[in-house]
């Protein structure tokens, strides 16, 4: 049995594309970085958490988790949640460019064993008006997306450049990662 630890409807989209049955529960976790923490340790902690939580419950089920920092000149970006941060996250990150470390953890249940990894990918954003973030904003309150944009939406006008690892890392769940862990766990799509 696969679980994807997460309540993200757009992880589940994703991991809805291999085709393989799962289920899915939230790990409700608290994501607030540890002191000294890089954002790749962050979001490497955080996955293995999510799916150590969910394997409580599903104690012979492989457990997917993933989480996602977003970084910019030296500082973690979170979810905005509400309006105003998003509004200040896309002000502070236009014209620049934002790293998004996205981790997955697979975790067997019956051996224990984790497989952790994490696809960065960089986003470059155009110079965008206080206008353009409000009318973006409006149209498609990304309030739960580390950087206030979505990719897979109408967020890609707000983009210049966009590189790295795997770009479904950027929706939540990076496919790439995941089918080689998968794959090193005897689990095949085909």
């Amino acid at each position: 049995m696969l679980v994807l630890a997460s309540s993200s409807i757009y992880r589940s989209e994703l991991l809805k594309r291999l085709q393989l049955p799962f289920e899915t529960m939230a790990p409700n976790i608290d994501e607030t970085p540890l002191p000294g923490e890089s954002p790749r340790e962050t979001s490497v902690r955080l996955a293995q958490q999510k799916a150590h939580v969910v394997a409580t419950k599903y104690p012979d089920a492989m457990v997917i988790g993933s989480d996602q920092v977003a970084f910019l000149e030296g500082r973690q970006i979170g979810k905005p949640y509400t309006h105003d941060n998003a509004v200040m996250q896309l002000r502070a990150m236009r014209g620049k460019t934002t790293h998004f470390y996205t981790a997955l953890a697979l975790l067997n249940g019956k051996t224990g064993k984790v497989q952790t990894g994490v696809a960065e990918n960089h986003v470059t954003m155009r110079d965008i008006s206080d206008e353009e973030i409000e009318g973006y904003l409006l149209k498609e309150q990304p309030y739960h997306c580390a950087g206030s944009a979505k990719t897979e939406g109408l967020g890609i006008s707000l983009i210049s450049r966009l590189t790295g690892d795997d770009p479904n890392a950027l929706i939540g769940l990076p496919l790439i990662l995941l089918v080689d862990m998968l794959r090193r766990e005897n689990v095949r799509l085909f």
